[in-house]
């Protein structure tokens, strides 16, 4: 390890640090509550319902939807994309996605067309990676069923036309928009009933700043009754029938919840609130904008994305020439204590896109809420202290 301090540029896989009220909020409810959430009516379990409660309020005034009914909590954000995918997808059906997905939509998706006659058709990008809404418009098909957008790509940071997809797809009348927003929830701002968006799911424990181990799906209200429950079990409602709640939330979240990081995920979503999205988003383009034009100038590094900040999240994924991408990533953290993600970044078809699929995907930089300029400065003096010193051979 490097006796560097730590500079941790790997936000996209999981935020870090914390705001320190989400610590206090874990901690707090392990210490001195620790009561599940609906199984009890005395006074600890009482306050895990009202803490659940109003934190499905909070999330569904930041993601700018009216009814907090319909926010589902699950595992991450793979656990509820495969609510919505297998919730959703029947034999036979068409689904539209495309090549800008991450495996926890592009797997579940192959799953289906494997096993159950389920065509899929993988919408191109252009060179900077991202997809035309007009292109999608043109793919949907009679027997669509589902059409799968990324909000902005974990490799290019590239955002996507949302607005401009969900009104293509409402016209349509017939298939369900699903938009993975793994990379913008808590960065910038989302208009869910605004947009006309069917089901949006996203992490937890990235721009939401919560704990690893919580999910959020927002599910259109009456659209509940096109989603099976593909998980059964206790909710400590309707006890006394042995088939799952049709009601929302409760179809999809049997068992035990995860309180301990739905705790640290109020108390996270709380801090979100207080800095607002806009402010956020303000500042991460000022730190995008200061990482792209310090890279731009460095000879014989490649960025992979579009240019300007406001078309992209704070992801930046880049190439040296003459360097493996896990080389650049040992070499950034052993010599200089900074941590980045290199490799595939479980996203193939956009590395295939992108031509660095072969040569073992990119070193990935992303930002959060915490980084701070001097740390940009950091980052930019190791690349090019790497870049000038030529191939590690």
């Amino acid at each position: 390890m490097s006796s560097q301090p730590r500079i941790y540029f790997d936000q996209a896989a999981t935020s870090w640090p914390k705001p320190p009220a989400v610590y206090d909020a874990v901690e707090s409810y392990l210490r001195e509550n620790g009561a599940p959430l609906g199984r009890g009516s005395y006074g600890e379990a009482l306050a895990v319902a009202k803490t659940v409660s109003d934190l499905r309020r909070r999330l569904a005034r930041l993601l700018g939807a009216g009814d907090a009914n319909q926010i589902v909590f699950g595992f991450n954000g793979t656990d509820v994309l495969n609510i919505a995918i297998h919730g959703l997808v029947r034999p036979g059906d068409h689904v539209v996605t495309t090549t800008v997905e991450h495996n926890s939509v592009l797997r579940p998706l192959r799953h289906f067309a494997e096993t159950a006659d389920v065509e899929l058709t993988h919408v191109e990008c252009d060179a900077e990676g991202v997809v035309s809404a007009d292109a999608i418009d043109a793919a949907i098909r009679p027997e669509t069923q589902l059409v799968v957008l990324s909000h902005a790509s974990n490799v290019t940071g590239a955002l996507q036309p949302v607005e401009a997809v969900a009104k293509l797809v409402r016209a349509r009348k017939g298939p369900r928009l699903l938009i993975d927003a793994a990379q913008t929830a808590g960065h910038v701002p989302i208009e869910i009933d605004r947009w006309g968006i069917d089901l949006l799911a996203t992490s937890g424990h990235k721009g939401l700043l919560g704990p690893l181990g919580t999910g959020v799906l927002y599910i259109r209200p009456g659209l509940e009754a096109e989603i099976a429950s593909f998980r059964q079990g206790g909710t400590g409602t309707q006890s006394d029938d042995d088939r799952q709640p049709p009601t929302m939330p409760d179809k999809y979240e049997p068992g035990n919840h995860n309180v301990p990081g739905l705790a640290g995920l109020a108390a996270a979503v709380a801090y979100l609130e207080q800095r607002g999205i806009d402010s956020i988003r303000q500042q991460a383009e000022e730190l995008t904008a200061q990482l792209l034009d310090g890279l731009r100038v460095i000879a014989g590094v490649t960025i992979h994305g579009p240019r300007e900040p406001a078309h992209r999240v704070g992801v930046v994924s880049l190439s040296i020439e003459g360097y493996d991408p896990q080389e650049l990533a040992t070499t950034l953290e052993t010599a200089f204590g900074i941590q980045t993600r290199a490799g595939i970044h479980c996203a193939p078809r956009m590395h295939a896109a992108l031509g660095t699929l072969e040569r073992g995907g990119t070193l990935r930089l992303s930002l959060g809420v915490f980084t701070t300029a001097e740390e940009i400065t950091a980052a930019l003096d190791a690349i090019r202290a790497i870049a000038a010193a030529g191939v590690p051979r």
